[in-house]
């Protein structure tokens, strides 16, 4: 068994945290309820029962464990895609509070720190 493959299984214990299937030859698996189904899951009862007989996709084999995680959601039809939305501006350029040239350190801060502290002070003493 491989990363990707599709496999059949049966559903053999459900937890709220995802259900187990059985694999056959002795190996079972994980559906974690995030890879029941697209979107929020609310209860993963709603989509898997005891004994339901499903095709899942490996998503992960822990090769120290042993442990194998599955995916419904692989299978279910592909979501749309949502599209960027477009700026407004044509030339929009993303602003960024550092600059990699500029090497400044806390002296911003240690500037501005004993009129903080004074503030802080003045506010503590009116309580």
């Amino acid at each position: 068994m491989r990363i990707g493959d599709h496999v059949h299984g049966t559903v053999t214990g459900i937890q709220p945290y995802g259900a187990f299937v059985d694999l056959g030859s002795g190996r079972q698996g994980l559906i974690h309820i995030s890879e029941c189904h697209y979107g929020y899951v609310k209860d993963i009862h709603d989509y898997l029962q005891v004994g339901d007989e499903i095709d899942v996709i490996v998503l992960d084999i822990d090769e120290f464990t042993g442990k194998i995680s599955l995916s419904l959601r692989c299978l279910a039809e592909k979501q749309v895609p949502l599209q960027p939305v477009v700026s407004q501006q044509e030339n929009f350029h993303k602003h960024y509070w550092t600059n990699r040239n500029v090497h400044e350190g806390f002296k911003p801060i240690q500037k501005r720190r004993h009129s903080w502290e004074q503030e802080a002070m003045s506010e503590f003493v009116k309580k």
